[in-house]
């Protein structure tokens, strides 16, 4: 069976506890057999990729330019694209589900492209959105990096 790809998306420069969150994400899901995708730099990429490695886990790095050597030491794949800040769409895409940790606007492209494709997103202390003055329920909050996790395996089972 095809293990579950979990792109994690958060900013490249954070503070202390969104990169503690990032890294037992990153550590959760390599514990479960889940492919850690992400933007392959640093923050909550680096992090994540961190703990994945930490718990044994496959990492995956689509970066912004195109050198390979720019993905930080913990990806074992480094997809370099050239597309900038357009990479965000393939890291959406190489997903069966996101888990958004803390973020700037980068992380809410991610967000916002991830709802538009119908793409699963849960969130870890990130974005709240509206629209029209309505809050946007698409997000699945999560409380902790266990449960994070825990909801994102559960909306990648439904929807594969």
């Amino acid at each position: 069976m095809e293990r579950v790809h979990v792109s994690v998306v958060g900013a490249g420069s954070t503070d202390a506890r969104t990169v503690s969150f990032a890294e037992e994400v990153g550590r959760l899901l390599a514990s479960r057999g889940a492919v850690v995708v992400c933007g392959g730099l640093g923050g909550v990429m680096e992090a994540a990729c961190r703990g994945a490695k930490s718990g044994g886990g496959t990492t995956v790095g689509i970066l912004p330019g195109l050198d390979r050597g720019e993905a930080n030491r913990w990806v074992d794949v480094a997809i370099p694209t050239g597309l900038g800040e357009a990479r965000n769409a393939l890291v959406v895409r190489a997903a069966d589900v996101l888990i958004a940790i803390g973020g700037e606007f980068g992380t809410l492209s991610e967000i916002a492209l991830a709802l538009k494709t119908e793409k699963p997103v849960v969130g870890l202390d990130t974005w709240e959105l509206s629209r029209r003055g309505e809050a946007v329920t698409e997000i699945v909050r999560a409380a902790t990096p266990a449960e994070a996790v825990e909801r994102a395996l559960a909306l990648a089972a439904e929807t594969r």
